[in-house]
Parts: C-alpha cells; structure tokens; sequence
C-alpha cells in the first residue's frame, strides 16, 4: 500500500517536495520522479558510496601494510572506521529521510536515527581532535614524542573517543524519548527537537574540540615556522637548502590550512544554526538544517583525502589496493613511498 499524506491547502507538487505528485486529494511520492528527484537520489547515493569507499582504503591500508602499525595511523584507523559508519548507517537512513521528507518515518525511526548521528559524528570529531594531539607531540615535542605517545596512550584515546560519543548518543536517545512534546510530525521531532536537547551537547562535540584543535594547530605551525627560519638561518650560504625551508614552511601551512578548513567549513554552519536557532524563535527553516547536517557529514567524506592522500605512503598502499595487486601477492611488508 502506498503511504499518502493528505493536503488540505492547494499547493503544486513542487511546493511539497521535488518526488511527489498530486493525485486527486492528496499527495503521494512519485512513480514517474522528476529530474530534480533523480538527481537529488543519485547525488544522496553517490555521497554515501564514496565515503564509504575512501574509508574503506585507509582501514584496509592501516591493517595489511605493516609499515603503518604504528600508533599515529591507529587514530587515524578510528577515524577511517568512525567514518565508514557514518557512510554505511547514517547517510543512507538520512537520505531516506531527506528524499522522502520525512513524511513516511515514524517516530521511533527519528529518534534512532538521531542517537546514532550524534554519537558517530561526535566520535569523528573527537577522533580529529586526538589526531591533532598527537602532532602536536610530534612536532613540538619530537625528543619525547615515542614516550608519550606510545600504544597505550593511543588506545585510551580512541576509548574515550568511542566512550564519550556514546555517553552523548545515549543521552540524546533519553531526551528524546522523554520529550513531553509528542504531537509533533516527525520532520519536526527530527530536526526542532534535536536541536532542543544537542544544544549542551554541542559544547562537548563541536566547540570545545574545535577550540582545542585551532590552539594546538596554531601552536604546531608556530613552532614549524620557528624551526624552519632556525634551519634557514644556520644554512644561510646554500641556495637548496634555503629553497627546500621555503617548501617545507609552505608544506605545513597548506596542511594546516586544509585540516582545519575543511573541518570547520563543514560543521561550523550546522552547529551555529542549532545553537542560535532557539534564541532565533526558530527561524532558520528545517530543510536548511537538514542541508548542513549532510555538509558536516562531507567531513567524513574528506577525512580520507586529508588525512589519507595527503601522505605519501598511505598513496603507494591506495595504488596496490586499487590495483588488486594484494589478492596476487603478499604485500604486507612492502616498503611504501
């Protein structure tokens, strides 16, 4: 039986959703879809495959090759699993909700489907912040670096990670069910509801992780740039080394730069709009949330080209793996450039 949602003001089909049509009475989703609803479908679904897909190659590299155990690439192995499963179980239900209007999901579905948003997208954040810890150490602290941060320091931070994002999820899935408000659609449960109970939760997934991560990224190229005119200066008389300062500097600033650009260009405008939204009365329209909640998950599309395609080494493991070289041979222990 086709699920139908009565109308009872005159509007055209385009004013309730790109996928719906009139028909007589009522509205109800399309069986012949329009070129906007195709392509808002195929752009939905392509999303989730590629985050799927970039993911998945750097928890395949991290795994096989043996020349990346080592503690930096486990952070980086969470964040590749963490945001696998924002690809596999967040984006798909939410395309359904998105494409759909939310108009066929119950209640139970809306409240599900928002623990585990806010507990993965919690743990990919909180998984960026630890890799931004572990440079820090890395740069700043390069004598010391291995005996600060050795396996057992990484494995506390993915459990407090995983730990404090569930801890979030959980109490985001309590709020809403002790929400006295059950009179609401489930557009609205979804989207005016969620942002009632995250507003705390806010603190503790997005802006104290963000505040952290700017002051220790700002610290690292601090301390680069003063490494860097150190090194200039003691090699004053060579032209190479003087041209190879100059990239290195370059380096680091561009790597900085992209990190925190694509992570705050991805989640500062969702996290703004629902923090501002109630002292707003509610103004900011729920589509519009809805458009930056699937910006903040591109962050999980990204990471894998940030922090994967951005190193060399993790490159050589992509080719061999794409490739299908590792279902010829034992490549485990091969030396990647």
């Amino acid at each position: 039986m086709e699920p139908k949602v009565t109308i009872n003001k005159t509007y055209t089909a385009i004013d309730i959703h790109p996928c719906y049509e009139f028909d007589k009475t009522t509205y109800v989703f399309t069986s012949n879809p329009s070129i906007s609803c195709v392509l808002l479908y195929i752009f939905l679904g392509l999303f989730s495959v590629v985050t799927i897909c970039g993911n998945l190659l750097v928890i395949i590299s991290v795994i096989y090759f043996k020349q990346l155990h080592m503690p930096t690439n486990y952070l980086i192995l969470s964040l590749a699993m963490t945001d696998l499963l924002v690809g596999v179980l967040v984006c798909p239900f939410s395309m359904a909700f998105t494409v759909t209007s939310c108009l066929f999901q119950p209640g139970i579905f809306c409240k599900v489907r928002g623990s585990i948003d806010v507990t993965l997208s919690t743990a990919s954040i909180l998984n960026l912040c630890f890799i931004s810890i572990d440079r820090y150490f890395a740069v700043c602290q390069p004598l010391t670096y291995r005996s600060k941060i050795n396996d057992r320091v990484i494995g506390i931070m993915i459990f407090l990670t995983w730990g404090v994002a569930a801890l979030i999820g959980i109490g985001i899935m309590v709020a809403f069910f002790l929400s006295f408000n059950q009179q609401k659609t489930c557009e609205q449960s979804c989207l005016i509801d969620a942002v009632i109970s995250t507003i705390l939760a806010c603190v503790f997934s997005f802006y104290l992780p963000a505040i952290i991560m700017l002051s220790i990224y700002l610290k690292i190229f601090l301390v680069a740039q003063s490494q860097a005119n150190s090194i200039q200066s003691t090699n004053i008389q060579s032209t190479q080394s003087g041209i190879a300062v100059i990239k290195m500097e370059r380096k680091a600033t561009k790597t900085l730069a992209i990190v925190m650009g694509v992570f705050l260009l991805c989640w500062t405008p969702f996290f703004l709009s629902i923090t501002f939204n109630p002292v707003t009365n509610y103004s900011v329209p729920s589509p519009l949330i809805e458009t930056l909640v699937w910006l903040g998950w591109s962050n999980s599309m990204f990471n894998p080209f940030v922090y994967g395609f951005f190193y060399s080494w993790f490159r050589s493991a992509f080719r061999i793996i794409i490739s299908g070289k590792i279902f010829y041979g034992n490549f485990t222990n091969s030396k990647l450039l």
